[in-house]
C-alpha cells in the first residue's frame, strides 16, 4: 500500500494517480461499519479495474476544531490505522493534514480540489458522512457537488448483531469507558489492543509474588477504567495470558501520590522484558480497583484473580 501525506492546499492533478475508487472518512477503529465502507470501495475498483483507494485525516479534526489542545484519546492511532487499512487490501492511502485552513473548505472546494481535483472515479462513504467548512456537506449534496465527474455509493447504518444500535467510533468510545472491553469485539471485529514499552516501576508486585510489567503506553489510547481486566501481552512473537491492573494502587499511596499506571502479570511467564515493545489485548473485566487495610488480603484478592483468569482462559 502507498502511503501519501497530503497538504494543504496539494499540488496534485488527476493525472498523477491511476484511477480509483476512493472510501472517505476519519475510521478511528476501522470497526466493522468502517470496514464495510472500505471494502465496498475495493470491490468497486475490483470490477472496473482501478485501483483502491481510502482518505483519511490526521490529527482528528477536534484537535483543530474544538481547541483540543491535548488531543483526543484514540482507538487507533495512526500507525496502527494505517497498518488495519493495509491489511484489507488497499492500494493507496491518503492522509490528508486537517489544519484551520482544510477545515475552511467549503464543502464543494474540498470536492472540486480533494476528489475531482485526484481523478476519482468513485467515492464510497457512511451515509452520515460530511465535509467542508462547519460539516455542511454530506452524501445527499455530495451528487451535485460531483457534477457527475465521479460516482457515489452510500452506505447505510451498519447495526449491532440483533439490535438497531449503530456501529460507531462513539459507541466502541463508550464501552471501553465504561470497561466492558468484551464487548467491543463484536464492534471491531477484533479485541482491542493497545501498544506500549514495559518500563520500571516501582516493583512492588515482585514482592508480593506478582510480578508485573508497567507498560508506557506508546500512543494516546483509550483506556478502560480502573480495575482488574483479563489481558494477553504479546512478547516478540508470542502472546501471553495474564491479568492487567489499570489504577493508582491505592492500597499503598496516598491520594496526593496517586499516579494511574497500567501493569500486566503473566500467567506462568518469568523473563525479564525491560525495554520490550508489546501489545496488550483486552479480554474482559473481573472487578473494580480496591483499596484494602491489609497487604495480606491484597494477595488474597490477587490470588483469586489468578484462578478467574486461569479459569477464563481453560474456557476459552
Amino acid at each position: 500500500m502507498k502511503v501519501i501525506t497530503v497538504h494543504h492546499p496539494h499540488a496534485f492533478c488527476p493525472g498523477d494517480f491511476p484511477p480509483f475508487a476512493i472510501a472517505l472518512g476519519y475510521f478511528d477503529g476501522i470497526h466493522l461499519g468502517h470496514q464495510k465502507v472500505i471494502r465496498t470501495a475495493k470491490e468497486i475498483a475490483g470490477q472496473n479495474g482501478w485501483k483502491s483507494a481510502v482518505m483519511t485525516f490526521e490529527p482528528h479534526p477536534s484537535v483543530v476544531l474544538g481547541n483540543n489542545k491535548e488531543g483526543i484519546e484514540l482507538i487507533t492511532p495512526l500507525e496502527d490505522k494505517i497498518k488495519l487499512i493495509e491489511a484489507l487490501g488497499i492500494d493507496y492511502l491518503f492522509i490528508v493534514r486537517f489544519t484551520s485552513s482544510f477545515a475552511s473548505l467549503l464543502p464543494q472546494d474540498f470536492v472540486e480540489q480533494y476528489l475531482i481535483g485526484l481523478g476519482i472515479k468513485h467515492a464510497v462513504a457512511g451515509f452520515d458522512y460530511t465535509y467542508g467548512k462547519f460539516g455542511k456537506g454530506n452524501m445527499e449534496n455530495l451528487a451535485e457537488y460531483a457534477k457527475q465527474r465521479f460516482a457515489i455509493t452510500a452506505i447505510g447504518k451498519y447495526a449491532v448483531e440483533n439490535t438497531d444500535e449503530k456501529i460507531s467510533s462513539t459507541l466502541i468510545r463508550e464501552k471501553i469507558k465504561r470497561g466492558a472491553v468484551s464487548h467491543v469485539k463484536n464492534l471491531l471485529g477484533r479485541y482491542y489492543e493497545v501498544k506500549g514499552t514495559v518500563v520500571h516501576g516501582e516493583k512492588r508486585g515482585r514482592q508480593l509474588g506478582f510480578p508485573t510489567a508497567n507498560i508506557q503506553l506508546s500512543e494516546p489510547y483509550i483506556l478502560p477504567p480502573n480495575g482488574v481486566y483479563i489481558v494477553q501481552m504479546k512478547v516478540g512473537k508470542h502472546w501471553h495470558n495474564g491479568l492487567c491492573s489499570v489504577g493508582y494502587n491505592p492500597t499503598f499511596k496516598n491520594p496526593n501520590e496517586y499516579e494511574r499506571t497500567t501493569e500486566v502479570y503473566l500467567l506462568h511467564f518469568s523473563s525479564d522484558i525491560y525495554g520490550e515493545e508489546v501489545v496488550v489485548r483486552w479480554l474482559d473485566r473481573i472487578r473494580d480497583e480496591k483499596k484494602f487495610n491489609r497487604v495480606e488480603d491484597l494477595i488474597a484478592e490477587m490470588k483469586h484473580d489468578e484462578q478467574v483468569a486461569e479459569s477464563y482462559f481453560e474456557n476459552n
